[in-house]
């Protein structure tokens, strides 16, 4: 028995890998989530260093997400309506050059927030681009494994990326690792140039402020699709807004906790997305949205770090949800608006996650981080149990109750 799940999760991963365009399309993004971490741990660094802030470096880490809620009012009909090489290869050059810029000495950091947050203005569109080409490449019950083995990629790189960052800023400053950064976005830009090829757009028309505002009209007016939305966005936005107090929590060592938080999103990611069956996934959206919060309750005893990453580590495991949510979105959506669902879905995620960032950090000055932690997990456990039954709902009424496989 363990042979054939084995064998099965094997031959579904090497025939994502035999698509067309998937393996550059993964690598680059790989690149791309490497440039990310070391460059966010980079930042949150110098700031906490030059402003002992826990506020301020929280919002450093995580500020680019609090721009996407502008880049999704104004930029996302470009989702489905710009070509998708050239607007990813454009993405990874303005970040080479904003990153460059952040490592530059005697930067104000008035300076390094404008910056921060133009990036993530710009990053609005990569959401929904990335995953609206993910969902154009693969077949349509191919989504789920491309996107789980994408999560369990990111979460890889960042365990590799926090634990190298940690050591890189042991012996570079953190404006070397900065430039390190921009050279991997670098790097990814020419990727995406080489490795892509050059498609048309999925949707007719120009992107515009109206046909977004239009677009994220029609999306929101379905009552399923909302509470998905919001499943989607809220309660792990808030347990973000845990993990970017890691650093004011453990200054020297913000890099284990968030790698353990990477390798147990990896597992939650390998389970979710190939271990389980479609009938028995389906079910556990809710009770992993609850464990995704419930291990940071902990925090209120001031854990030490190895019990601290313990807690992280299984806390996690519960970012399986978003796979849950994703498949019932894709569901629920017309193919032409996939890369602007999938967009939406991204940008209120990130948006989320950059205001939970500035709430943990608001609560941390005021009390300590455990403190803000601890109040983030319960508030994230109360948005879930309010949730839970027009999730249920939607499951049941509309269609989506899991079929066996």
């Amino acid at each position: 028995m363990t042979n054939s799940v084995t064998n099965g999760v094997t031959n579904g991963y090497k025939s994502l890998f035999r698509t067309p365009e998937f393996t550059p399309l993964f690598l680059t993004s790989a690149a791309n989530a490497a440039a990310k971490t070391v460059g966010g741990l980079a930042l949150g660094t110098l700031v906490y260093r030059a402003t002992e802030s826990p506020l301020l470096s929280a919002v450093s880490m995580f500020g680019p997400s609090l721009a996407q809620v502008l880049g999704a009012t104004l930029l996302l009909s470009g989702a489905d309506r710009l070509p998708p090489r050239a607007t990813l290869a454009g993405i990874s050059v303005a970040f080479a050059v904003g990153t460059a810029v952040l490592a530059a000495p005697g930067l104000p950091i008035w300076a390094v927030f404008v910056v921060v947050l133009v990036q993530g203005l710009i990053a609005s569109l990569g959401g929904g681009v990335r995953w609206g080409l993910l969902n154009e490449i693969l077949a349509k019950d191919g989504y789920l494994l491309g996107r789980s083995v994408f999560n369990m990629m990111n979460g890889l790189m960042q365990i590799t990326g926090y634990a190298a960052g940690g050591v890189l800023l042991t012996v570079l400053s953190p404006r070397a690792a900065l430039l390190l950064s921009a050279a991997l976005y670098a790097l990814t830009a020419v990727g995406v140039r080489l490795g892509l090829t050059a498609r048309a757009p999925r949707s007719s028309g120009r992107p515009s402020v109206t046909a977004t505002w239009r677009t994220n009209a029609l999306l929101w007016s379905s009552r399923p699709r909302r509470y998905v939305f919001l499943a989607l966005w809220i309660p792990n936005g808030l347990v973000v807004g845990c993990e970017s107090l890691f650093v004011s929590y453990a200054p020297s060592d913000a890099g284990i906790l968030f790698a353990c938080a990477a390798l147990g999103m990896f597992v939650g990611d390998v389970t979710v997305g190939r271990l389980l069956p479609r009938r028995v996934r389906g079910r556990l959206g809710v009770p992993l949205l609850l464990l995704l919060a419930l291990p940071y309750t902990f925090f209120a005893l001031r854990p030490a770090v190895p019990l601290a990453a313990v807690a992280v580590a299984v806390a996690s495991v519960g970012f399986g949800a978003s796979l849950v949510q994703q498949e019932r979105l894709m569901s629920l959506t017309p193919d032409e608006l996939a890369g602007h669902a999938l967009g939406l879905h991204s940008a209120g995620m990130l948006t989320m996650q950059g205001v939970s960032a500035a709430l943990a950090g608001s609560v941390a000055q005021l009390t300590s981080p455990a403190t803000a932690m601890t109040v983030m997990a319960l508030v994230s456990l109360g948005v879930t149990a309010a949730l839970a039954p027009g999730l249920r709902q939607t499951r049941e009424r509309y269609g989506l109750r899991p079929t066996p496989q």
